[in-house]
């Protein structure tokens, strides 16, 4: 996935203006191969805490507000997830506002919203603080939340990495070089990847100072926007790096509670979806779905623009099976690459193969499919559905840049009906898409699994 900091001078105190310009960066973004964008502290009104107290009313914004529609729109047009910090009403009530981020997901929804926990002494005379840290998943990366001052708090970075976060997104309003640069420490010390979104423009403290860029854990910067105040500028960072894989041990950790569904052929359960002979078996496994999965399929190919719908490539694979295409692809990798640790080959054919013991399809909770035309005819989606890494060149992760502008199109338009209908992509391979297994369960941040080893019903 790549992420970008929009960095621009708002309008003072024109949310109309602000949502507009914040939508038009989206949509560019997008274009640049984003996935997610993340903007300044404030950026909807400029950051003006006078005016905000003399004003709480008419500058203070909830997250359906409709001045915040061309935004939500933007998103759900481009496929892309934003990051909008505004003053807002508290959340549950209370006569001060809040700093707060609204996170719209690729579908223009809100995914999560924060608070931010730590504030200055002038900013306590107007906002109320948050209470709770900022979190949220996106593409198998999980994402911390913070603003500005928040950052000064070196438990905030430390809380985020103990909580299994990869990246740090961070929104201010920061009038010092100086003070930028502090974020290499903070990537540096919690080994995390950051993203900056910093103001330009003056606000009610003075002039902030541009300067958005991007970290590595290391500490490298490897982004920087100008100082501003215009013209408005797109920092991008790829965060691919950062995907939870199968491998990861958080995965194994979840818990099975076995539902009992049986496997169903979707070629005599479903017949309204098209199944490809790409994967055919004797046995017909590969056309074998828990009945869960299948019933969502269903509702995804209804949800589809006119003249779309889903080919279902393969679904259950045997645990003999599973093994057999990992410690394939492993040896493959092992034989490029001698020189790599067991760990690291390990691993690295995550991105590709899922490791037996914990894989999505031998529990029938995973479907690699394809969109294609409604006779059956194919569509641009970037790669061939099971291209590699290697193979692709990165092309295969659902995120990647460089894609062409139907490819691009016709993944957002795939992935927006399957995530509606309630199954989680993996996003090394934009055609696997899952539910109820260990690794739906963790993006979704479900207790437990509902689908373990499954065998079919002779």
């Amino acid at each position: 996935m790549i992420i970008a900091a929009a960095q621009f001078s708002p309008v003072p105190l024109d949310i109309d203006a602000n949502a507009a310009r914040m939508a038009a960066l989206v949509t560019e973004a997008a274009g640049r191969g984003a996935g997610l964008v993340v903007f300044a502290e404030l950026a909807l009104t400029q950051y003006d805490t006078v005016a905000i107290a003399a004003a709480p009313r008419r500058l203070t914004v909830t997250p359906d507000d409709a001045r915040l529609a061309p935004v939500r729109e933007a998103c759900r047009a481009a496929g892309v997830a934003a990051v909008v910090n505004a003053a807002a009403p508290a959340t549950g009530g209370g006569p001060r506002p809040t700093i707060s981020s609204f996170v719209y997901g690729p579908d223009g929804a809100l995914l999560t919203r924060y608070d931010k926990r730590h504030l200055t002494p002038t900013e306590l005379e107007v906002f109320a603080p948050g209470t709770a840290d900022g979190r949220c998943t996106l593409g198998g990366i999980r994402f911390a939340l913070a603003t500005c001052y928040d950052s000064s708090f070196p438990e905030v970075p430390a809380r985020a990495a103990a909580d299994g976060c990869q990246v740090y997104l961070a929104s201010a309003f920061h009038d010092s070089a100086d003070r930028v640069a502090d974020y290499a420490d903070l990537a540096r010390e919690h080994g995390l990847q950051v993203l900056l979104a910093n103001g330009t423009g003056t606000g009610s403290p003075g002039p902030a100072c541009g300067r958005s860029g991007a970290w590595l854990p290391t500490g490298e910067r490897v982004a920087t926007a100008g100082e501003g105040p215009d013209p408005a500028e797109l920092v991008l960072t790829d965060v691919r790096d950062r995907i939870t894989l199968m491998a990861d041990p958080a995965v194994a950790a979840v818990p099975v509670e076995e539902c009992g569904e049986e496997l169903a052929d979707v070629r005599t359960a479903s017949p309204a979806l098209l199944v490809s002979g790409l994967r055919h078996d004797a046995a017909g496994a590969f056309a074998l779905l828990r009945a869960g999965l299948l019933r969502r399929l269903l509702v995804a190919q209804e949800s589809l623009p006119d003249g779309l719908r889903l080919q279902i490539v393969e679904g259950y694979r045997p645990p003999a099976l599973q093994r057999r295409y990992f410690e394939g692809y492993l040896h493959t990798l092992r034989t490029a690459h001698p020189e790599r640790s067991a760990a690291d080959l390990h691993r690295a054919a995550s991105r590709y193969v899922s490791p037996p013991e914990i894989a999505p399809h031998s529990a029938g909770g995973a479907v690699d499919l394809t969109l294609v035309t409604a006779d059956g005819g194919p569509l641009d989606l970037g790669t061939p559905i099971n291209a590699s890494p290697e193979e692709s060149d990165g092309a295969c992760y659902t995120g990647a840049p460089g894609l062409s502008p139907a490819a691009r199109d016709n993944r957002r338009v795939l992935g927006a009906a399957l995530t509606a209908a309630g199954l989680v992509n993996y996003p090394t391979e934009w055609w696997h898409w899952s539910y109820g297994d260990r690794y739906w369960a963790l993006a979704t941040g479900a207790d437990h699994a509902l689908y373990g080893p499954a065998e079919p019903v002779r």
